[in-house]
């Protein structure tokens, strides 16, 4: 009778037990009841919005602004799933955490979009800002999930919101990963884009199974694609997980020196509010306090920067310095251009254009999207991804400018019909230094990152 006692009471131990272990049953709220739009509301256009067969269809209407289908309700933390099916020459977007005010933009929404883009540049599960900042995560982040969207068939969508941080799947494939502190609350949202042609009269998105978690939420597992931090001078468990480290710790001048000096210069640069600014002179290249360079050397590598320009001005960032030219002026090395195009003469030198914003300097122009500009004054992403074979992309505000490989015969004709011709092997050495440049106009830095690849 013991031994029967002693194992029920066992048998009840590991009962508990088990019960106390068992995973939290998901508690998902459907945001559509399959019948009417009750709950949500019709913002900005006169698009379309019904529901027919237990599915909200929208419809493109002539000459109507972006139309959005809002949720009553705002929301904050969530983990959001819906399904879609959208007409193949149509382009469309989840809203969330956004908002329609009178006193923004006579109440545009505004606010956080996962993108839905039938398109060839298959941007689907990007992060836009819509009404404000435009692109925050274009899918040229993380071209693998350009192939995770299906054509003309029902579509998966999952948006996890927890804190800053912001993640998106399409049909179970990550997309996006977005850092950024702005806006935490605002409503959800389904978009029926404008149209300015009849023959896109009539076409339709259609959506299903929209729901949502608001408690007990917990992020799905790490899976180390690209991060976009939109904290200044910070660095995730994520971005360190990835092998992503500052290369400028926003504080103090550590792990710089002047180029061509054993020694951050005394003058013409400032560390101020997080910020490396250039200190503006007379316009002249490295006379000032002169160029800057890290201590350490990097091959195949992918270094982030964010960049402010004041009016016309001009500066770069420079890879694979190594140095040895004994040169005047400016070191040598490969240049990701920074300019006022609109006010620098140098944006008419050169050939072709490449001397402007982003372009491999004096060498390769860089490919122009007007979504990639931003005014003067406000922040720039800078990025250049070195990989190992020799390949080389430079980014400006999250598109793809540039695309080369160092060394090829189109590479070496490049260079000797450029300014560097007399220098013997340009560009080519197996490491080298970062390097911003000083060239006396007035420059901001932050965010100054990189993953050695």
């Amino acid at each position: 009778m013991k031994r029967i006692a002693f194992l029920t009471l066992l048998m009840g131990w590991v009962i508990l037990l088990s019960a106390q272990v068992k995973p939290k049953k998901e508690n998902w709220i459907p945001l559509f009841n399959g019948k009417d739009l009750t709950g949500w509301k019709q913002l900005n256009g006169q698009a379309k919005y019904e529901v027919k067969n237990g599915v909200i269809v929208g419809t493109t209407v002539l000459n109507q602004p972006n139309s959005f289908l809002a949720t009553e309700k705002y929301y904050d933390d969530f983990i959001l799933e819906l399904e879609f099916k959208v007409d193949p020459k149509m382009n469309s977007g989840i809203q969330f955490r956004s908002e329609s005010k009178p006193d923004y933009n006579n109440g545009r929404v505004h606010g956080y979009q996962m993108e839905i883009d039938p398109s060839a540049r298959a941007w689907s599960g990007g992060i836009y800002d819509e009404g404000r900042r435009s692109w925050l995560y274009p899918l040229e982040y993380n071209e693998g999930a350009k192939i995770a969207f299906r054509n003309g068939e029902w579509n998966l969508y999952r948006i996890e919101c927890i804190g800053s941080t912001v993640r998106t799947w399409v049909n179970g494939v990550p997309a996006a990963h977005l850092v950024d502190d702005l806006k935490t609350t605002g409503f959800i949202a389904l978009q029926v884009h404008s149209i300015g042609k009849p023959d896109e009269v009539g076409r339709q998105v259609l959506w299903r199974n929209i729901r949502i978690q608001t408690t007990n939420l917990k992020p799905s597992p790490e899976t180390g694609i690209f991060v976009v931090n939109l904290v200044a001078n910070n660095l995730t468990d994520s971005e360190k997980k990835n092998g992503v480290k500052l290369l400028w710790n926003g504080i103090n001048t550590d792990g710089w020196r002047g180029a061509k000096k054993d020694k951050f210069p005394e003058k013409g640069w400032k560390i101020e509010d997080g910020l490396l600014r250039v200190m503006p002179f007379d316009g002249g290249e490295s006379v000032n306090g002169g160029d800057i360079v890290t201590n350490e050397l990097f091959g195949a590598f992918e270094l982030q920067f964010e960049f402010r320009l004041t009016d016309g001005a001009n500066s770069g960032v420079k890879y694979f310095v190594t140095e040895q030219e004994k040169n005047t002026g400016s070191a040598i090395g490969l240049e990701y251009q920074i300019l006022d195009d609109d006010k620098h003469p140098d944006a008419k030198l050169g050939v072709v254009g490449n001397r402007t914003m982003a372009s491999l300097y004096d060498l390769i122009p860089s490919i122009k999207f007007g979504a990639a500009k931003k005014e003067i004054g406000e922040w720039n992403r800078g990025m250049i991804r070195v990989y190992p074979d020799n390949r080389i992309e430079h980014f400006l505000n999250g598109y793809k400018v540039v695309e080369y490989k160092r060394g090829t015969p189109i590479f070496n004709a490049l260079v000797a019909r450029s300014k560097y011709a007399n220098w013997p092997n340009f560009g080519m050495s197996e490491k080298g230094r970062i390097l911003l440049q000083d060239h006396g106009n007035a420059v901001d830095f932050r965010s100054i990152k990189i993953r050695e690849l």
